[in-house]
Parts: structure tokens; sequence; C-alpha cells
């Protein structure tokens, strides 16, 4: 609901000229639905509060920093209308860097991501599967996508197929079309999809859909910034989604196996920059012209991923393994792969 939201607004600051009010239907859908998440919050605390939990044994496990950023999300909205009366309404790129938007952003991230949170600090949750994760998986993608908005200016999705083929092209005076601001969009672009990937496996098993979701949450923003004039997005990440799921499902990669959690670093972006290629030519009606473009982006941005994997990764006498607290408070040491009943002191 407050994803939607919030694509409605990033659709108007980007498609309608002449914003000169704080007070649009767009800003009034977006900040209502802030009202209703903060309404859920607060009635989780109230629901546990009645149950005789007191103090911060009232707030939820991993909502308390949700808790937090609720009060500072309402003070940057209020500090938001006073910058935009003094400012005006930003439009395009400065939109990004208002400071009232960037305190927004990050509080927003914050109480997204309280389902991720939870479902981390659940030690029983071993390999949960997707439906039982699926909260968690949700908020990881809409982080993300918050990501993705704040960097619209090296976001590779914005680009439509034509724009995909000619940047890759010779162009008549010799030199490819915007290339150094495209293919940094690329880099940039990958690691902030394959990042939340590798967050998961560091964590759990991997779910197979987890890709598909994360990936169309992010086409999605893409169709919503550019007012759907480059649906193609959604094709290539929906393709690259079930791509890169069906890798999880033959790797099962997480940092307890470390060859499959590397593996699976370069692989998943290599699929998903030649998804993202192959669909543009087909798209377009033509391959680019520099083969090295073509050939080399998505070799370029496996080797991205796998040092980003080998950096989150865990140390190997701590990978996979779980600080469990037994029945008397004392703590002791459990693999991720131990299933919850044999965890028994």
């Amino acid at each position: 609901m407050v994803r939607g939201r919030l694509l409605l607004d990033a659709w108007a600051h980007n498609n309608v000229p002449g914003l000169e009010t704080f007070f649009t239907p767009w800003h009034a859908v977006f900040y209502s639905g802030f009202v209703a998440t903060a309404g859920w919050l607060c009635w989780l605390v109230v629901r546990n509060l009645r149950a005789g939990r007191r103090g911060a044994a009232a707030v939820p496990v991993g909502y308390g920093l949700g808790a937090i950023g609720l009060p500072v999300f309402a003070l940057a909205a209020m500090l938001d209308y006073g910058w935009h009366t003094a400012f005006g309404i930003e439009q395009a790129y400065k939109i990004l860097f208002s400071p009232t938007h960037l305190v927004l952003v990050s509080s927003m991230i914050v109480i997204v991501t309280s389902p991720l949170r939870a479902a981390w600090a659940d030690r029983d949750r071993v390999a949960p599967g997707l439906v039982k994760l699926l909260p968690a998986i949700l908020a990881l993608a809409f982080s993300t996508t918050l990501v993705l908005l704040f960097l619209q200016y090296a976001n590779a999705l914005i680009w439509g197929p034509q724009a995909i083929v000619a940047n890759l092209s010779e162009s008549p005076d010799g030199r490819p079309k915007e290339i150094e601001n495209f293919l940094s969009a690329i880099m940039v672009t990958n690691l902030v999809l394959i990042a939340p990937l590798l967050l998961v496996g560091r964590r759990w098993r991997v779910p197979p859909g987890t890709a598909t979701i994360i990936f169309l949450s992010a086409a999605g923003l893409a169709a919503a910034i550019t007012s759907l004039r480059s649906l193609s997005v959604l094709v290539v990440m929906l393709v690259a989604g079930l791509l890169v799921d069906a890798l999880v499902a033959r790797l099962d990669p997480r940092d307890s196996r470390r060859g499959a959690y590397l593996t699976f670093g370069f692989v998943a972006p290599v699929l998903l920059w030649l998804s993202y290629l192959g669909v543009a030519a087909i798209y377009a009606g033509q391959l680019p012209d520099i083969v090295e473009f073509s050939t080399g982006i998505p070799v370029v941005t496996g080797f991205l991923g796998l040092t980003l994997a080998a950096l989150m990764m865990r140390h190997p006498s701590s990978a996979g393994i779980n600080r469990i607290p037994d029945r008397d408070g004392a703590e002791r040491l459990v693999r991720d792969d131990v299933q919850p009943e044999q965890r028994t002191g």
C-alpha cells in the first residue's frame, strides 16, 4: 500500500510540470499511507500493552527502530512543508537532494524494514520458505525501491530499449551516446539489486521467488518514473527474476555454503544484465554495434557481485552459527541448518 502511494508521488514529481504547492493529491495519497502505517504500528504496541507487557517490551521484536522512525518521519514531513514554502516544489533530480526528503526516505526505510528485522531476530526460522518470509521479502523489496528512487540519476532501469542499444553503438562522431553515465548507472543498479539477495542468503536459505519480487518492485518504480513509456523494463525484470530464482533453486546460496554463495554472487548479475541487454535488443530490433560492451558488461557486473558476496560473507569460523539462549538464559552456538526441534540443551 505504502509502496504504491510512493510510486504515485514519484510519478507526479517526474511527469507533472508546474507543481507549485505542497498540497497536491499525490502528497495527500502518500502521507495518508504513512498515517495508515503509523496506525498499524501503534495498534501492535497497544495490543501488547493489553497483553500485560510494559515499557520497551510492548514494542514487538524488530519494530523498535520503526517506532523511532515514526516521529522522525512526522517531523521531517512538517519541515518538508516549510522547505517547499520557502524554496518551492522540486522536480526532476533536485527532489533527490532536498534535505527534508533525505530524512523522509531514511526514516521510511527504517520503518518499512521492521518486518525484516523481526524475521531476522526469529531464530526458529531456519528455512522458512517464501510464504512465511514474504513480509520480510516485501519489506526488503520496498527498501530497495526507495534506494533506487533516490538514485534515479544512476538507475539503469529507466532507459528504454532504443536508448540502451544506441548507448552501446557507434554514433556519427564515432563516440557512443552518453556512454559514461550509462555504464555507471548499470554498475550502481547492479549492486543495489544484488545486495538484497545476498543479504537474505546471509541469514536464511533464499526462497525461490525472492529475486522476482525484488526485481519487479524495482521495475515498477522505473515504470512510474518514466510514466509507463518503457514497459519493456517489466519484461526485462520478470525474465531476469525467473532466471535468478532458478539459479537460487539450483545453488541454494547461503553463506554457510561458501562456494554456492560466491558462485551466486557472480552468476546472478550475469543473468540479470544478459536479460537486460537481450530484451533491449529484441525490442529495438537490432544488436548494439560495439560487441565489447554487450559481451563485457555482464562479466564486469558479475565480478562486482562476486566482490560484494565476498565482503558480505561472515568469517568461516562463524558462518552459519547463531547464538541461541537456553532456558536458563545462557547462550550456546547453533548452526543455521539445525532444525528447531534439535535445539534442546
